[in-house]
C-alpha cells in the first residue's frame, strides 16, 4: 500500500472514532429522537474530511487551474501571517483543500417567535446551545425550515461558507470560499482561527462578536503591509458599507424591541410590518444616496423580512463594539486584548454580558 494511502486510511479511522464517539455522546444527552439530525452531521462532516487533498499535492498537480493555484498560495500567507502577527492558532487547519462541488459548506436556519427577536436555542454535547441549526443539504435545511413555519416561527435560511470545528478536526480551505476577494478571504481565515482559540459553550453572540473583531483587527493590520492604496481605499468603502448597513440593523432592532413592549398583538403586528416597509426604504436609500448604487445586501433582502432576519445578523455584531472598545483599551496589544477576553469569558453569562455592556460604553467615558 502506498504511504499516502497508508495515511488516508489511519486518517479516516481517526476520523471515524471521533465521529463515533460525538455519536454516543449525543445518544446518551438527547436520546434517538435526533439521532438522524446528528447522523447527517456525522456523515457529513466525514464527507468533507474524506475530499480533503493537502496543499503542497494540489499546488504540484499539474491540472490546477492558476487562479486557485495563486488563491491557495495566498492563503498560506494569510494563514502564516496569523500565527506570526496575530497570535491565531497554528495548528493542520488550512494546510489541505476540498472541492465540495457545492456553493455553500452548510445551511444555517434560524428561528423567532412572531412578535420577539429572541432566536430559538438549539444545544449540542459539543458547542452547547447556539442560536441556529446546520445542515450539510440544502434541502434538509428548507425542509426543517417549512416544519418550523408551521409550528408559527418566523425562520431565515442562510448558506454558509466556512465554519470552525474548535480543533475535533483539521478544518480545510473550501471551494465555497477560496475565491472571494484577497481582502475577504483574509477575513475568513482570521474569523475562523479565531474561533479555536477562544469559544465560551452557549454564548454564540459573544463567540461570533470575538472573531468578528479579531478578523477586523487582522484585516486591517494585514492590508497595512500587504495591500496596495487602491486595494486599501477599495476595502475602506467596503468597511463603512458594512458598518452602515449593521447600523441600519441595528436600529431597526431597538425600534422592533420597543414596539414588542406593549399593546395588542394585532397593534404590534401593524408596526411590525411599518417597521421593515421603512427598513427597506432606508436601504434603498442608503444604495442610493451613500453606496453609489452597490447592490451587496439585495440577497440579505431578497427573503421575506422578519425577526429570524435580524437575529442571525446580532449573533455575529451584537458585541463587536465591545471587544473594539476592549482592543482600543489594551492599546491595539493583541495578545493583551486575549488575555483581557479569557478574563470576561470565564465569567457567568448575566456577569460576561455586564462586562460586554460596560465595554460598549467605554469609549464614551475615554
Amino acid at each position: 500500500m502506498p504511504i499516502a494511502g497508508r495515511r488516508e486510511k489511519i486518517l479516516s479511522r481517526q476520523w471515524i472514532k471521533r465521529l463515533a464517539a460525538l455519536g454516543i455522546v449525543t445518544f446518551i444527552v438527547t436520546g434517538c429522537a435526533h439521532l438522524s439530525y446528528y447522523w447527517q452531521a456525522a456523515t457529513g462532516q466525514l464527507a468533507l474530511n474524506a475530499a480533503r487533498r493537502p496543499i503542497p499535492e494540489v499546488l504540484a498537480d499539474p491540472s490546477t487551474p492558476a487562479q486557485l493555484r495563486r488563491k491557495l498560495e495566498l492563503a498560506q500567507q494569510i494563514r502564516a501571517y496569523a500565527v506570526r502577527e496575530l497570535g491565531l492558532p497554528d495548528n493542520k487547519s488550512y494546510t489541505s483543500y476540498a472541492d465540495l462541488k457545492r456553493p455553500y459548506v452548510s445551511w444555517n436556519v434560524v428561528a423567532t417567535p412572531e412578535l420577539s427577536l429572541q432566536a430559538k436555542q438549539w444545544c449540542f454535547p459539543i458547542a452547547g446551545c447556539v442560536s441556529y441549526k446546520g445542515f450539510f443539504d440544502e434541502n434538509a435545511a428548507k425542509t426543517f425550515a417549512q416544519a418550523l413555519r408551521s409550528e408559527g416561527w418566523e425562520v431565515y435560511v442562510s448558506g454558509v461558507p466556512a465554519y470552525s470545528t474548535l480543533g475535533w478536526f483539521e478544518d480545510p480551505l473550501l471551494n465555497t470560499f477560496i475565491y472571494y476577494p484577497d481582502v475577504e478571504l483574509a477575513r475568513l481565515i482570521f474569523h475562523e482561527l479565531a474561533h479555536r482559540l477562544l469559544y465560551v459553550k452557549g454564548d454564540s453572540s459573544f463567540n461570533e462578536s470575538f472573531a468578528s473583531a479579531v478578523e477586523e483587527f487582522g484585516v486591517e493590520r494585514w492590508m497595512n503591509t500587504h495591500g496596495d492604496e487602491t486595494s486599501r481605499m477599495q476595502y475602506a468603502v467596503f468597511t463603512q458599507y458594512k458598518r452602515d448597513f449593521h447600523a441600519l440593523l441595528a436600529t431597526t432592532r431597538k425600534e422592533l424591541e420597543e414596539a414588542y413592549k406593549s399593546g395588542s398583538d394585532e397593534d404590534k403586528r401593524i408596526r411590525k410590518a411599518q417597521i421593515f416597509a421603512a427598513l427597506r426604504a432606508k436601504y434603498e436609500k442608503l444604495k442610493g444616496e451613500r453606496w453609489n448604487g452597490y447592490a451587496g445586501y439585495d440577497r440579505w433582502f431578497a427573503q421575506p423580512l422578519g425577526n429570524a432576519h435580524l437575529a442571525g445578523v446580532a449573533t455575529y455584531t451584537q458585541w463587536v463594539p465591545a471587544f473594539r472598545n476592549l482592543l482600543k483599551r489594551e492599546a491595539y496589544d493583541i495578545r493583551k486584548f486575549y488575555v483581557a477576553a479569557q478574563q470576561i469569558a470565564m465569567l457567568d453569562q448575566a456577569e460576561r454580558n455586564a462586562a460586554l455592556e460596560q465595554l460598549v460604553n467605554w469609549q464614551s467615558k475615554h
